[in-house]
């Protein structure tokens, strides 16, 4: 199902914006990592230099963190934000764009990360004009969990993939701390050099299954 590689990076940097910060307000448990990011949305002809500052909950596995940052590099638009309490947050998606011409709970995206329920993807369908969901799991435990469940618009959410190879990978060159990243997404694959290599994935779509 996946595509998985490590080279050396040996593609031309970007043209680069300025940079951008993402405040995330931190527990006091939790663990503050570092991302400065050159980010090459290819396909769309988008460019950006990303700073981000993510909040790791001890809950949270470091292949999670790093697949909500890169959830938010395939998915990035303006007004994109974490949310405040990132994966211990029930009642917020982990990434979104509000609506601002919507009530407080509008959100005109809405981004989960993992294996989120069928009780809570159908909240998210009902509060959001787009759902995605990007997953460092098997997909298959997605599509399982939601059989016979009843989720609103379930055959408008989207679903994404990340190899778990890809992730592990990326965690072992992201310090304990975070570090430098560039970014690039392009015909359907996803590439990200990071100290001084290049580990590239196929960005999986994953169709769900409607409920039985």
């Amino acid at each position: 199902m996946y595509r998985y590689s490590l080279r050396r990076a040996t593609r031309p940097s970007c043209i680069r914006a300025a940079p951008i910060a993402v405040d995330t307000r931190v527990a006091l448990t939790s663990t503050l990592y570092h991302f400065p990011i050159e980010l090459s949305q290819v396909d769309r002809g988008a460019y950006e230099s990303l700073d981000l500052r993510v909040a790791r909950h001890p809950s949270e596995t470091e292949r999670s963190l790093c697949a909500r940052v890169l959830a938010f590099c395939l998915y990035y638009q303006d007004g994109l934000e974490f949310s405040k309490d990132g994966i211990a947050s029930k009642d917020e998606p982990a990434l979104s764009v509000r609506n601002p011409a919507a009530t407080a709970s509008g959100y005109e995206l809405w981004v989960d990360v993992g294996t989120p329920s069928a009780e809570r993807l159908h909240k998210a369908s009902k509060a959001s004009r787009r759902v995605v969901v990007v997953t460092h799991h098997d997909p298959r435990l997605l599509q399982d969990s939601l059989r016979g469940q009843r989720v609103h618009r379930v055959h408008e959410i989207e679903v994404v993939a990340l190899a778990s190879a890809f992730l592990d990978a990326l965690v072992a060159r992201i310090g304990d701390r975070g570090t430098k990243l560039g970014v690039t997404v392009t015909d359907g694959t996803l590439y990200v050099d990071v100290r001084g290599e290049t580990l590239e994935c196929a960005v999986e779509r994953v169709a769900l299954e409607p409920p039985a």
